[in-house]
């Protein structure tokens, strides 16, 4: 059963999609504008539903989670965010997915909470050491709400530029007209310092200790292969690293079937540590 619902989080409501049953799984959406916890996650959550329980929240400032008071986002506060939610949730032990900024949260999470996290998958995760920002991800940071940015930044996300139809990009902005004004001050210029706030330090990887699994597009320009992926792998004590050839930023979309059993998979193992 799906539903929907308002969590108050440290004072302040998360809107969250709450399905399934089982073991707790936090999916964590990206930074895209108009991008929310429910369009992000809800196939794979539907596919998954039987064997987990899936949390997909919108973080602060994105969907109908307003950011908080006197904040301007950030890693540190989606991490707490995350936190608090499933404290307040009432869940003792779960798995995250994170995908791009989601996956740099999915990581400082289960730094930060090591006795709560069992497994990390990353998805074309933001969160290397020294990570650069890409030209594709300060496109779609900037990308103005309508139309013609909503088919900009499908075009960035995607190999398959087939999937850049004219209902999903109507879909996507009309998404961005939603939350333009909340997502308006999350990321302004010079963009590269958000960029930086959401990079992680060699020994807070080094001290994660849940399983992580890596998923990344051979061809994302928003988060490339080299700079964003494989640098992790020299830094996670148990990590794994599953690479998609012709896909973009958003493998759950180009290649939905082998990333639902890559997630089964994974989350279905049992942590060892």
């Amino acid at each position: 059963m799906t539903e929907l619902r308002t969590v108050t989080v440290g004072g302040s409501p998360v809107h969250v999609m709450d399905t399934g049953t089982g073991p707790a799984v936090l999916m964590l959406h990206g930074s895209g504008p108009g991008t929310t916890g429910s369009g992000a996650w809800a196939a794979t959550a539907q596919a998954l539903g039987a064997s987990w329980r899936l949390v997909a929240p919108d973080q602060a400032g994105f969907g109908r989670t307003p950011m908080p008071p006197g904040s301007r986002g950030g890693l540190r506060l989606w991490t707490e965010q995350a936190a608090g939610l499933m404290d307040a949730l009432g869940v003792e032990h779960y798995a995250v997915v994170g995908h791009s900024m989601g996956g740099a949260v999915a990581l400082a999470l289960a730094a930060a909470r090591p006795r709560q996290v069992t497994h990390v998958v990353a998805v074309s995760t933001m969160g290397a050491p020294g990570a650069p920002l890409s030209p594709d991800l300060d496109a779609l940071w900037a990308a103005p709400a309508g139309p013609a940015g909503a088919r900009d930044m499908l075009s960035r996300l995607f190999f398959d530029q087939a999937l850049v139809t004219e209902s999903a990009v109507a879909a996507r902005a009309e998404a961005m007209l939603e939350g333009a004004a909340a997502y308006a001050s999350l990321f302004p210029p010079p963009r590269a310092r958000w960029a930086d706030d959401l990079t992680l330090s060699a020994p807070t990887l080094a001290g994660i200790r849940a399983p992580v699994l890596l998923v990344h597009g051979a061809e994302d320009r928003v988060t490339p292969l080299g700079t964003a992926a494989l640098p992790l792998l020299e830094h996670l004590a148990d990590v794994r690293l599953h690479v998609f050839g012709r896909c973009g930023h958003v493998p759950a979309i180009e290649h939905p079937h082998e990333f639902r059993r890559l997630l089964s998979c994974f989350l279905g193992r049992e942590r060892v540590h």
